[in-house]
């Protein structure tokens, strides 16, 4: 980089295109509490115009300021170039529902705690700003806090990773792709990069030997490279850096060996969406819609931020309702079917369930997911009721627990990217929640 200064100006307002599980520390003071930092209280961006304090911008990076950023959330498109994900012209598919009172009151002891938390409780710990379950298919719980309303759209931040996961899976099942093949088979342009020697099962999985730092405190990290390579914003005059997220992943160099151990990074699922794009002909929004949310019977359009060409964010970028990630999640739960069609091969699906490889997985050093792995870009937990989660910063999620036959899907703005912040209390609430629906179904 030639000027940090404006390098990090492009880079934090294109930050949410480059969100990873391993992001901010949490900050030095304690945030303020989910009520305090509600932005409809807080009336950001009320008025016209809104008053001065409460404006909040991409160009100089407010937008990705906490507590700006709960209104952000349920805005991106207002502030960002995007494209979307279309639903077509046909009628939405309403999902049945079957309201039930008995989940706030769930209690469960978050991990490392001593005290019992009640489910309400947790929606304010983790920032929750909408939350849906589905049991058997039907709405059994839902809540829109905040200023994410039901016709509203939220990041869904490297949620994004899992459904191009997903995609790449079904590309696998029906012998689009093949998981063998060296990356630079179907990308000729990666042949000198890192990724240029790996296999594509490599990439699925992120067992990629890269030399790219996720550590934002690092202002030499190759995150804020990538990310101002994707900012869509004009760049500085004496910038010489790549200018798109092709471009930049080209320059990506090798560290380690692949195969050897899982390493989360971002830039996988770029290439991924690369290789979507490469092996379809379509980018990856214009599939998604055309393969998956079309025949969801989907409410809303959803919709992708890009970089300055146009280029789909394939590692974070994807922006929907929840009910509509609710059908995605059930269509998987469903072996891949969903309303009337099978959208997806079962094998896609089991492929996904089975998991990854533990040993390689507890190289990356996640401590609170001991004994999980990861598999198409999706957490495998392999816990007793086969759950797989999508995972996302600040807390967004979509779960899966094929036994006791429920999908979660949570939007959240928390103070504190990582996910580790918020996995104590999300995943035993998941898990309690699954046991009650499994022992008293209705």
């Amino acid at each position: 980089m030639n000027d940090f200064p404006s390098m990090k100006r492009l880079a934090l307002a294109a930050a949410c295109l480059a969100l990873a599980a391993g992001a901010y520390a949490a900050e030095a003071t304690a945030p303020l509490s989910a009520a305090a930092s509600d932005p409809a209280a807080l009336q950001w961006m009320v008025g016209a115009p809104p008053p001065a304090d409460k404006i909040i911008r991409f160009d100089d990076g407010s937008y990705f300021n906490f507590p700006q950023l709960r209104w952000s959330v349920s805005h991106f498109r207002q502030l960002m170039p995007t494209v979307a994900v279309a639903r077509g012209l046909k009628a939405p598919v309403p999902l049945k529902r079957a309201l039930r009172n008995d989940i706030d009151g769930l209690r469960f002891t978050p991990l490392g705690a001593k005290e019992t938390m009640t489910w309400e409780q947790s929606l304010g710990a983790n920032y929750t700003d909408g939350i849906v379950v589905l049991h058997r298919g039907r709405i059994v719980y839902e809540r829109y806090l905040g200023v994410l309303k039901e016709s509203g759209q939220h990041g869904a931040m490297s949620v994004t990773k899992s459904v191009m996961g997903t995609i790449g899976a079904a590309l696998v099942a029906e012998g689009k792709l093949d998981p063998n093949k060296k990356v630079a088979e179907y990308v000729p342009e990666l042949a000198k990069s890192a990724f240029g020697d790996a296999t594509v099962r490599q990439v699925l999985d992120m067992t990629t030997g890269l030399k790219f730092s996720e550590d934002y405190a690092d202002p030499k990290a190759e995150v804020w490279q990538h990310a101002a390579a994707g900012s869509p914003l004009p760049k500085p005059k004496d910038y010489t850096g790549p200018r798109s997220y092709f471009e930049y992943l080209q320059t990506v160099r090798h560290e380690g060996r692949h195969g050897e151990a899982f390493g989360y990074r971002t830039v996988n699922s770029d290439v991924l969406g690369w290789i979507i794009a490469r092996v379809t002909g379509q980018n990856v929004n214009d599939y998604l819609s055309e393969h998956v949310w079309q025949k969801l019977g989907a409410e809303q359009d959803a919709y992708m931020t890009v970089d300055s060409t146009g280029t789909p964010f394939a590692g974070g970028g994807l922006n929907a309702g929840l009910r509509d990630l609710a059908r995605f999640g059930e269509m998987l739960r469903n072996d891949g079917r969903y309303n009337g069609q099978q959208i997806l091969p079962n094998a896609a699906v089991d492929d996904i369930r089975r998991g990854g490889d533990k040993q390689l997985f507890a190289k990356g050093g996640y401590d609170l997911l001991k004994g999980w792995s990861y598999r198409d870009m999706w957490w495998v937990t392999h816990n007793d009721h086969g759950a797989y989660m999508a995972r996302g910063v600040y807390g967004q999620r979509i779960y899966i627990d094929p036994k006791a036959e429920m999908v979660i899907v949570r939007f959240a703005s928390t103070p504190t990217a990582a996910n580790a912040a918020n996995d104590p209390t999300t995943t035993p609430a998941f898990e309690a929640l699954g046991k009650l629906l499994l022992a008293r179904p209705k």
